[in-house]
């Protein structure tokens, strides 16, 4: 059964300097939250504070309503994957995955048919005979995610558990876990610094910055309605556009958008714009030039020039980015769907 997960006001003071600040997170039962942010932010330290390895300075941390901030780590019924796969190199893989049920007194028959079931989900069946050593990165991290679900446990905690691995494998390794967690419906807690990441995996998104939850929200939502400056420029890539505000509306590159929560009350401010929400027109009379094209595969980013000198971004099918060429005039023009959406406008 799936259990809930609440720190209430929690904070981890290493001397002058607070880990957590006030960090408060519900986790609904069954639900996979990605705690999001740069190196430093705090997220790690309240995943090591959920496991039991590290202990709050203050505020509370509740397993299905119940304080455990006195349950040692070994009684807290946590599934934990590393970015470190932390196998036993003198195990097989059956054995790795079977060692938890071991530690707990299960019998080697069951032990080790919910070792095979578990490298079953995974899809590593056919590797339970061999040594980690014979297998892939990716496949031992496959290995530990059948590890720490072996066990049953209440929540599974993900640290870091894909930066190890190069891209293709950090990806399908990423809809991997996924899905499994999707089938067992375990309560899970994930740490990245990768905010394609978070944003691809998880149910909701907590960005965080200095010990704090900037926002939680679907990723949908972190994406296209960031709640701060610091949301709006850590997730994805954003233009900084002059606009003027009021009336709640801000006024920029020829067209009147909505302003999010947040945005100054009036005067003159820059929007955070996404690079896909700006048009490019060929005009040679337009305003604006361009700079260059980066080809990037299915899409291309063409950076162009404002008249006031701003730079910025827009992005685009790379068979439509083939029409422009650096030193072309084009106008500058927003997406109809930020007249729904809004932009969130930051002092100037």
């Amino acid at each position: 059964m799936s259990v809930s997960v609440d720190f209430t006001d929690v904070t981890r003071s290493y001397g002058a300097v607070n880990a957590l600040d006030g960090f408060t997170l519900h986790i609904e039962p069954g639900e996979l939250v990605a705690l999001l942010g740069p190196s430093g932010c705090g997220k790690t330290t309240a995943l090591r504070i959920l496991a039991g390895l590290d202990d709050a300075t203050s505020g509370t941390v509740a397993v299905d309503g119940r304080d455990i901030g006195n349950v040692p780590a070994n009684k807290r019924d946590m599934g934990m994957v590393f970015q470190a796969y932390s196998l036993f190199p003198h195990l097989t893989v059956l054995d790795n995955v079977a060692f938890g049920l071991k530690m707990r007194g299960k019998s080697k028959n069951r032990r080790l048919s919910r070792a095979a079931e578990m490298l079953d989900m995974v899809g590593l069946a056919q590797h339970r005979d061999k040594f980690t050593s014979e297998l892939s990165g990716g496949q031992q991290q496959r290995v530990a995610l059948a590890r720490a679900l072996a066990i049953a446990p209440r929540v599974l905690l993900l640290d870091e558990p894909l930066s190890a691995l190069d891209a293709k494998v950090r990806a399908a390794l990423r809809d991997e876990i996924r899905r499994v967690q999707l089938e067992v419906g375990t309560t899970t807690l994930f740490v990245t610094h990768d905010q394609e990441e978070a944003l691809a995996i998880a149910d909701r998104v907590g960005v965080m910055s200095h010990g704090r939850l900037e926002q939680l929200a679907p990723p949908a939502d972190v994406y296209a309605h960031p709640s701060t400056p610091f949301v709006a420029e850590f997730v994805g890539l954003t233009n900084k556009v002059p606009a003027r505000v009021s009336g709640g509306r801000a006024h920029l590159l020829g067209a009147s958008v909505p302003t999010l929560p947040g945005s100054v009350p009036s005067g003159a401010g820059l929007a955070m714009v996404r690079p896909e929400s700006v048009t490019i027109t060929a005009d040679p009379a337009g305003p604006a030039t361009i700079t260059s094209v980066a080809f990037l595969g299915a899409i291309s980013r063409v950076h162009l020039t404002l008249p006031d000198g701003a730079v910025i971004s827009a992005q685009m099918a790379s068979s439509a980015a083939r029409a422009f060429t650096p030193g072309d005039a084009a106008t500058v023009g927003l997406e109809p769907g930020l007249e729904t959406g809004g932009v969130l406008v930051v002092a100037a």
